[in-house]
């Protein structure tokens, strides 16, 4: 965490999939005056857990939606 002025900075290396309404919880744990910002750093290799995990989910997300309609 860095001091800039009156504020504190807070720079984390975070999985994209994990900053889904992040800047909502911010938000609100700090009053409405919390700002957030994302900037992509590299890409990674997935643990192979979340790799079949992952993949299952997109499975079963591109099954559900050719189900719905009518494929």
């Amino acid at each position: 965490m860095d001091n800039a002025g009156r504020l504190q900075v807070v720079k984390a290396l975070v999985p994209a999939a994990e900053l889904h309404h992040y800047g909502t919880v911010v938000r609100s744990l700090t009053g409405g005056r919390g700002l957030h910002a994302e900037k992509f750093s590299h890409y990674e290799e997935m643990p192979v857990e979340f790799e079949k995990k992952v993949v299952e989910e997109a499975k079963a997300a591109k099954a559900a939606a050719a189900a719905e309609h009518g494929h």
